[in-house]
């Protein structure tokens, strides 16, 4: 393909896009982070990243929307007219691009080792548990 056609594409000459760029970007990050010691990584597709290491564990936290609506309003001052909607846009935008990257669906248990609903556990008891979690589970290396 010629230089003119993948500037059409929203690629350069080397066949990637401005997304795929901060993919490999992100996921060299995400690894130098791992190999560095223990940390948390948020989102990313870091679980996808880090699949294939023992020394990591996946967790999916979720909420149902009205948990989730009150939360961004309070937390971050998100406009309360329409929070829901604002919600369902980002989720729809995460699960394209964790199953554009990864080939797989975004929040599906298979995925993680864990998985808490912060709604119904509220944020500190979820976040004990996933402390609780990983504690246990280099007990068992």
């Amino acid at each position: 393909m010629n230089e003119f056609a993948y500037m059409f594409l929203g690629r350069g000459l080397d066949g990637l896009s401005n997304a795929d760029r901060i993919w490999f970007a992100q996921r060299k990050v995400i690894e130098k982070l791992a190999d560095a010691g223990a940390c948390v990584i948020v989102g990313r597709c870091a679980d996808y990243v880090l699949k294939d290491r023992t020394d990591c564990m996946h967790v999916f936290v979720y909420a149902d929307k009205a948990f989730r609506a009150e939360r961004i309003v309070r937390q971050y001052g998100e406009n309360s007219v329409e929070p829901e909607k604002h919600l369902v846009e980002k989720d729809k935008k995460r699960r394209l691009n964790y199953r554009y990257f990864t080939d797989r669906e975004w929040g599906k248990r298979q995925n993680y080792h864990l998985s808490l609903d912060s709604g119904f556990l509220g944020l500190e008891k979820a976040v004990s548990l996933i402390v609780s979690a990983a504690g246990g589970a280099k007990e068992n290396e």
